[in-house]
């Protein structure tokens, strides 16, 4: 945070931080306003820090789109229409399918898998474009690092590469790790329990093979997730989605559940490479062209229900504004509504004295529009009170763990019930964060309903020396951006296994333990090399750190994200 008296600074109507979908149609809505819009974006080039699933929406009932926004999108940006959805529940090599294509076209006018460097890149040229017109642009490789006050007050932002600038409205679109939101008092990272992490693969794929493997056509794509026994007992699961010359494979895990068991995401990624189901889809040969990881606010327990303070507005993650309910997951969707609202909301309020008018008028527009509903659902939280009790969900476990549970559950009446209630988005917005929805469940009706898989898959991924050796780094030497305050493995030793480029038996990674004798007493204690970092923010939370990020244009450079 600094304290401005200085009446010189450079100063815009608006400043936009981050470049993502949620800064994009914060920017280019500001822009049709006439309002002079600078978009600060720390990477490279827009979408080089990004990383998603991931699919991107377009809901019937959302004010707006990205289409509505960026003409041409769906054609330029964008990978494949995805026309068919399924979850996959597996109990070892048994497996019984759902088909949930009438979940994924609830409320949906299209939905379109992509790969966020070539989108963002695309997204921020076009941006860059429309706030040129009004006397701004986009400006790369700044990295914005807090909060320019005045009396207190915010007032603009301050930058690692420029001196301070002034805004009317300063809209925080700077993703999941926002330092913009955590130094308003808006947001933190006291409880993994609101938090996941994904862990993503871009695995390389002809198109026309795409096609045959899956049984598409050119034209169309398809989305599968996946849940069961496959993942150590972890709260979560895996999904595959198709692009036009690749395939997107990851995992998305609560990150509580990650600690709790000591799972490895690396290991766990690697599960679902290798287990039979996908082999029919990778074949014999597999080339990854990417490793990469983030975390993802839960949005059912972290959107914020008034995302702003003063002149500051927050969109996207850096709002906690992904939804994220069993098989719906939504988050992009979310983040172009909020932006361009945030937009309209500063438009309207223009000129008025009260630095928290558009704020306000902001949080009333996704209140009126439906959005907060989606991201924080009335009904979870009535569930949730009785649902995530552990003398409940222990209850229920012990039920489906016997013969009764298997009975209920095995029968033909269920299994067609089981359908429907997967495809119901009034049941799947009120499931409840335990074992039984992401483990219990789906392995028990792998088991009874499913068919067993009787051959084995050969992929071989690479080891996790060889995925970091394959990303792109330019290291800011002598400038880390992660410092553990803690190095006591009581404190900090958790991120030795839920950082995702580090292994507790794998010595080149970020965070390591090792044993030391202090006083002729030995202790293990945690030390950490930050060059192989992906930033995705997991040891923030699960360890006691100083975690910011890289200076602009600095740290990892993701080529597919």
């Amino acid at each position: 945070m600094t304290d401005s008296n200085e009446t010189d600074r450079e100063h815009y109507e608006a400043v936009v931080v981050g470049c993502g979908p949620g800064g994009a149609a914060a920017a280019v809505r500001l822009a049709d306003h006439g309002i002079e819009t600078l978009v600060l974006e720390r990477g490279t080039d827009a979408g080089s820090k990004n990383v998603s699933g991931g699919l991107i929406y377009a809901e019937d009932s959302a004010p707006y789109t990205i289409d509505d926004l960026f003409d041409g999108f769906r054609e330029e940006a964008s990978e494949r229409p995805v026309t068919d959805y399924y979850i996959h529940n597996m109990a070892g090599n048994k497996v019984k399918s759902y088909d949930l294509t009438d979940l994924h076209e609830d409320d949906t006018d299209w939905c379109d898998a992509v790969l966020r460097r070539p989108m963002d890149s695309w997204l921020a040229e076009r941006v860059h474009e429309k706030t040129s017109e009004t006397g701004g642009g986009v400006l790369t490789n700044v990295r914005v690092n807090g909060l320019l006050r005045e009396r207190g007050r915010i007032v603009g932002v301050t930058c690692d590469e420029l001196d301070p600038i002034e805004a009317d409205i300063v809209v925080a679109a700077d993703g999941v790790n926002s330092e913009l939101a955590r130094e308003a008092g808006l947001m933190d990272w006291e409880d993994p329990n609101e938090w996941f992490q994904g862990v993503k693969a871009v695995v390389e794929m002809e198109p026309d093979v795409i096609d045959d493997r899956f049984d598409i056509d050119e034209d169309e794509g398809v989305a599968h997730l996946f849940s069961g026994d496959l993942f150590e007992d972890v709260r979560g699961g895996g999904f595959l989605y198709t692009n036009e010359d690749s395939l997107s494979i990851g995992t998305v895990f609560h990150l509580d559940s990650l600690v709790e068991e000591q799972a490895e995401p690396h290991e766990l990624l690697d599960a679902l490479l290798t287990h039979p189901l996908l082999a029919r889809w990778l074949g014999d040969e597999y080339d990854e062209r990417e490793y990469s990881a983030k975390l993802v606010p839960d949005s059912k327990k972290v959107a914020h229900r008034e995302p702003y303070r003063d002149r500051l507005v927050l969109v996207g993650d850096a709002a906690g504004q992904m939804q994220a309910q069993g098989p719906i997951i939504k988050g992009m969707n979310h983040a172009v509504t909020a932006g361009a609202l945030a937009a309209d909301a500063f438009a309207v309020t223009r000129g008025n004295a009260d630095p928290a008018a558009a704020g306000r008028r902001y949080t009333q527009m996704l209140e009126d529009s439906g959005t907060m509903d989606k991201l924080r659902p009335r009904r979870y939280d009535l569930a949730r009170t009785v649902g995530e009790r552990d003398r409940v969900t222990d209850a229920v476990e012990r039920v489906l763990d016997s013969r009764v549970g298997s009975l209920a559950i095995g029968n033909p009446i269920a299994d067609r019930l089981l359908q429907r209630a997967y495809n119901s988005p009034f049941l799947v917005s009120m499931l409840p964060d335990t074992r039984t929805g992401y483990v219990t469940l789906p392995s028990i009706i792998g088991e009874e309903h499913g068919r067993t898989l009787h051959w084995e898959s050969s992929v071989e991924p690479p080891s996790l020396d060889e995925r970091i050796g394959d990303l792109t780094y330019n290291t800011d030497i002598g400038n880390p951006h992660i410092e553990v305050r803690d190095t006591s493995f009581e404190a900090s030793g958790a991120a030795v296994y839920a950082c995702p480029v580090s292994a507790e038996d794998f010595g080149g990674g970020c965070y390591r333990s090792e044993e030391v004798k202090r006083n002729g007493t030995a202790a293990t204690v945690v030390s950490l090399d930050t060059q192989p970092c992906v930033e995705c923010g997991t040891c923030a939370v699960v360890a006691d750190t100083e975690w910011e990020h890289p200076r602009g244009g600095k740290g990892v450079e993701f080529r597919e994200g």
